[in-house]
């Protein structure tokens, strides 16, 4: 829980509020490294530690990208799934792949923060000094709000042992099909109906020019540099309206119509095709691995607000 007052969403005319961070009681139990931070309206005490507690509370704040309010950016948490704040470091995860892994679950290193009453001030390696305001949302949610740009971010907490990948994953499935050069086929199931598909081996997603990808009948286990690129055109990923575990992927192929998928995640390295129309299921794992570090150069990828178009269906695979 944490040490914070509740507050609701501000719009840009209330960002001159200031944030209160009350602490009843600390609880250090002996022999661990364990705090306990209760929140207390009728006790505030405004303090760096307090705010310092607040972030620390946390293993991993998710950055809901799509609660963003405003019209600015604040870079590295613009590319952020993940922030986390460690006794002074600042550490993000900018991809899914490697999500709950890399840095020991908490990413990369990308800076150092200090804390102030309500305030934090990170000094990003590359991005330079923010100082922002922090505000309670609920117990498990915090805004911070960057006042040279106006813009609001909204993180929700974590620790790691109840960090909901799944739900990253799925809500930010496009971006885990652009962390790979290219998929390659590695499975094909002896059910299904003979189709088209089932001739085509590598898969390409790109981050721009509205959803293009590219597809190769080329032999599997060939380099990268050799594929020879033989159909391309739109790619489309769905929600299904009552199923947040659902998505559905179109493939639209210039002038020889689409193909119609279930879309699974089995790792944050392969994912699942299932062919509706034939019952064929495919796996493709990725090849090329694209990491995305602290810079703002063409490896900085940043996210943005998104909205998957929603299909009305059911579940078809047989999980």
């Amino acid at each position: 829980m944490l040490g914070l007052r509740k507050g609701n969403y501000k719009t840009s005319t209330m960002k001159n509020r200031k944030l209160h961070f009350g602490i009843l009681f600390i609880g250090l139990l002996a022999g661990s490294c364990y705090t306990e931070v209760i929140v207390e309206d009728d006790f505030i005490e405004e303090s760096p530690v307090n705010t310092a507690l607040v972030l620390e509370s946390h293993d991993l704040w998710y950055v809901d990208i799509n609660e963003t309010r405003g019209n600015g950016e604040v870079p590295f948490l613009q590319r952020a799934f993940t922030i986390s704040f460690d006794r002074g470091i600042v550490y993000t995860n900018n991809n899914l792949s490697g999500l709950g892994k890399t840095g020991n679950g908490l990413g990369i290193d990308v800076g150092a923060y200090a804390t102030y009453s309500g305030q934090v001030e990170i000094d990003h390696d590359v991005d330079g000094l923010w100082l922002m305001e922090l505000f309670a949302l609920d117990n498990n949610t915090l805004e911070l709000y960057d006042p040279r740009s106006d813009t609001s971010y909204i993180l929700e907490g974590y620790q790691r042992n109840n960090f909901d990948y799944d739900m990253v994953f799925y809500d930010n499935i496009h971006y885990l099909l652009q962390e790979y050069q290219v998929w390659e086929k590695t499975y094909t199931s002896e059910v299904g109906a003979l189709n088209e598909f089932d001739e085509e081996n590598y898969l390409q997603f790109f981050a721009d020019g509205g959803g293009l990808f590219r597809s190769s009948v080329d032999a599997q286990g060939i380099p990268l540099t050799n594929i020879q690129w033989d159909y391309e055109g739109d790619y489309e990923v769905y929600d299904e309206a009552n199923d947040a575990t659902l998505k559905t992927l179109t493939l639209d192929y210039d002038f020889l119509g689409n193909d119609y998928f279930e879309l699974y995640v089995i790792n944050d390295s392969t994912i699942e095709l299932y062919h509706v129309s034939s019952g064929t299921v495919y796996e493709f794992t990725g090849r090329g691995y694209i990491q995305y570090l602290k810079s703002s150069d063409v490896t900085g990828k940043k996210r943005s607000k998104t909205k998957n178009p929603t299909m009305n269906v059911t579940r078809q695979r047989n999980m």
